[in-house]
C-alpha cells in the first residue's frame, strides 16, 4: 500500500524554508526603517548646527550695525569688542570657552536680552509649529543644541554649534564650525 503525502520532517523543513525567506527581508526592511530614521535625525541636527552658526554670525552683524548707527571713528573695531566682550544683546562673552544654549525665538535687537543662555546640562529644544526653541513649547524633542566660541586672535572668533540627540540608547552628535572676523 502506498501512502502520498507529507511526513513530518518533510513539512518541518517545508516551515523552515518559508520563515527564511520570509524573515530575511523583513529584517532587511526593518534595519531600512531605522536607518531612515537615524538618517532624518542627522539632517534635522546638521540644520539645527547650521542654523546656531547663522544665528551667532547675525548677531556679530546686528553688533556692527548698532555701531554703525551710533557713529564713530572705530565702528568696525567698537562692534567687534562689544560682540565680543560686551554687555548687550549681541555679545557671546558668556560663550567663550564654555557650553551655552541658543534659543532663536528671542528678539534680536536693541533692548532685547540674549538668545544665548549658559548651558545648564539638561536643555532639551521643543519643537512648536516647526520651529525649535529652548523655551518648554510644543513637543520636546531629543535634540540638545550648545554653542560654544574660542578666541583665535584679537580679531578672530571660532564658532562651534553641536547638536546631539540620542536613538535606541545610542548618542549622536554633529558638529558646524566656522570663523568669525571683524568686519573691516
Amino acid at each position: 500500500m502506498s501512502m502520498k503525502g507529507f511526513t513530518l520532517v518533510e513539512t518541518m523543513i517545508a516551515v523552515t524554508i518559508l520563515t527564511l525567506s520570509i524573515s530575511g527581508p523583513l529584517l532587511g526592511a526593518s534595519r531600512a526603517l531605522v536607518l531612515a530614521e537615524i538618517s532624518k535625525d542627522q539632517l534635522t541636527a546638521s540644520y539645527l548646527a547650521q542654523e546656531g552658526i547663522e544665528y551667532v554670525r547675525a548677531m556679530r552683524d546686528d553688533a556692527y550695525l548698532r555701531s554703525y548707527q551710533a557713529g564713530g571713528t572705530d565702528v568696525s573695531g567698537a562692534a567687534w569688542t562689544d560682540f565680543t566682550s560686551g554687555a548687550s544683546a549681541w555679545s557671546i562673552t558668556q560663550c567663550i570657552a564654555t557650553e551655552c544654549t541658543l534659543d532663536p525665538t528671542r528678539a534680536m535687537g536693541y533692548g532685547a536680552t540674549s538668545a544665548l543662555v549658559a548651558y545648564s546640562g539638561d536643555a532639551p529644544l521643543y519643537v512648536s509649529n516647526g520651529i525649535y526653541t529652548q523655551q518648554q513649547l510644543g513637543t520636546k524633542t531629543e535634540f540638545t543644541r550648545t554653542v560654544r566660541a574660542t578666541v583665535v586672535g584679537a580679531d578672530e572668533v571660532s564658532i562651534t554649534s553641536a547638536v546631539s540627540w540620542s536613538f535606541h540608547n545610542v548618542t549622536y552628535s554633529i558638529s558646524a564650525v566656522d570663523h568669525l572676523t571683524s568686519w573691516q
